[in-house]
């Protein structure tokens, strides 16, 4: 079933996930090469708690009902979504971690991500992050009422497979509120005049997951993580909307990221 949001919550909505922003701020002022993606984890939870949110992503159960142990997930390079952060994982030279955050606070769910450079990293690399984050705002750009989710995923998938790309299809996005994961799924690719009418009030996170060789995915052993199958690096980007009669209302945030990083921002 899928909840139309009113103006007041969708205000408790914006202050969820302008605090997941903030926090990935926070994480941004502290990766480099020699830093473990637990340490990370650390940080994340201690803002978000600080800020009287609770990480809504720990103790989340996966399909087979084992709760994730973290407060963020941690993907680094050919992982394509929810690692696990560890004190195993130490970021190293020319790395990219993509790093999906979630709070909930005052009865309503933040949830958005960025995948970040860890010092200088190739050329080609940059630019599947550069393209997964256009896609991203091609699809939020197609997120208005009247349209339909196939305007979205058609949008997102044309840009990326434009540039040799591939889209994962078995995870999307999703319809958010009071619940992290609600209708209607949001797929990264789609047909044009396809699918759900979307209506003013109707909020989703777009989170385009694309890859720099095939679309190929497999699942680690530890039941949560996602890698590509041909071990190439992978992108996400993810912004949490409220779709609107003109354009679509953008309620997380990269502006708090893009102040750490400076002109290293993707």
């Amino acid at each position: 079933m899928i909840f139309l949001k009113t103006e007041d919550e969708i205000e408790l909505l914006r202050a969820s996930n302008l605090l997941v922003g903030k926090t990935l701020a926070e994480i941004a002022k502290v990766i480099k090469p020699g830093v473990t993606t637990k340490e990370l984890d650390r940080v994340a939870e201690e803002f978000i708690r600080d800020n009287g949110a609770v990480p809504t992503f720990k103790g989340f159960p996966n399909q087979y009902g084992d709760p994730f142990p973290a407060s963020i997930c941690t993907s680094v390079n050919e992982q394509v979504v929810h690692g696990i952060p560890s004190d195993n994982v130490v970021l190293k030279e020319g790395d990219v971690v993509s790093v999906d955050c979630g709070t909930y606070m005052n009865g309503f769910c933040g949830d958005s991500a960025y995948t970040f450079c860890v010092g200088e990293v190739d050329e080609e690399v940059r630019k599947l992050l550069k393209v997964t984050k256009e896609a991203l705002y091609i699809g939020i750009q197609n997120a208005v009422q009247g349209k339909r989710l196939g305007d979205i995923g058609y949008a997102i998938q044309q840009h990326c497979e434009s540039n040799s790309y591939g889209v994962v299809r078995e995870f999307v996005g999703h319809g958010i509120g009071k619940d992290m994961h609600e209708d209607p799924q949001v797929p990264n690719y789609g047909k044009r005049g396809y699918g759900t009418m979307l209506k003013k009030g109707l909020c989703i996170a777009i989170e385009p997951m694309i890859t720099l060789g095939n679309r190929q995915i497999v699942m680690e052993r530890d039941g949560w993580t996602v890698r590509t199958r041909d071990c190439k690096y992978a992108a996400h980007f993810e912004h949490t909307i409220a779709v609107g009669s003109g354009e679509a209302d953008i309620l997380s945030s990269f502006k708090f990221i893009e102040e750490v990083l400076g002109d290293k921002a993707i």
